[in-house]
């Protein structure tokens, strides 16, 4: 990845984090991976914003921050291991 993925909107369920981008892609990885943002409430999960030129999701409320690209790349090792 060049560092072009950024942002556009942020989606919960009960069993994934989606992040959809805005080249059209999005990214759906499991909840389980963020104990920050599982053990959150609705309201918590629902208050974020991007950062760093939409590169970065932040939740203020819980003092977390997320890379798009360390999204992306923790995925891939993943799904190798």
């Amino acid at each position: 990845m060049n560092g072009s993925a950024k942002g556009k909107a942020v989606h919960f369920d009960d069993r994934h984090l989606h992040v959809e981008l805005k080249d059209g892609r999005v990214i759906s990885t499991p909840i389980h991976w963020y104990p920050e943002l599982q053990s959150a409430t609705l309201r918590q999960v629902g208050n974020y914003s991007f950062i760093c030129r939409g590169t970065g999701i932040e939740w203020p409320d819980l003092d977390y921050h997320l890379s798009i690209e360390s999204m992306l790349a923790y995925s891939d090792e993943r799904q190798v291991a």
